[in-house]
């Protein structure tokens, strides 16, 4: 074997080393992460599942909802990361999405926009909403 090929599959046994320990795959948050108008697309670009929480602080269903949410994200860690964007503050990003009601929760997956979910509800119907795209 020459010192080139012994070279090649040192570099190739490093780089399966490193790829079977997870060293690029993003850590998943247990609670929700708060998102902006500047940061929500490399956020759903990260993580291959994001469901977001479209709410204001005056919305009693979004509030109803909350601790849902946060119980969800400490659930499904590894599996889905959930956002939470404030649509008073970031009116670019619900624009864009065209949120009319809130509650909203935007699903993505790998980067893009597949559902959304409208309304307040119990937390076994948002966990049966998002189970086809687990």
């Amino acid at each position: 074997m020459d010192e080139l090929e012994i070279l090649r599959r040192k570099k190739l046994e490093e780089l399966q080393q490193k790829f079977s320990k997870g060293d690029n795959v993003p850590e998943y948050p247990d609670k929700p992460v708060h998102v902006t108008d500047k940061d929500l697309d490399a956020v759903v670009s990260k993580y291959n599942l994001v469901v977001v929480d479209c709410w204001a602080e005056w919305c009693a269903p979004c509030l109803m909802i909350a601790p849902a949410i946060e119980e969800m994200a400490k659930e499904m860690k590894g599996k889905v990361v959930f956002a939470k964007l404030n649509v008073d503050e970031n009116q670019l990003t619900a624009m864009k999405y065209q949120i009319m009601s809130i509650p909203t929760l935007m699903v993505f997956k790998n980067g893009k926009l597949v559902d959304k979910i409208i309304g307040a509800m119990p937390k076994p119907m948002l966990k049966a909403k998002l189970s086809p795209y687990l």
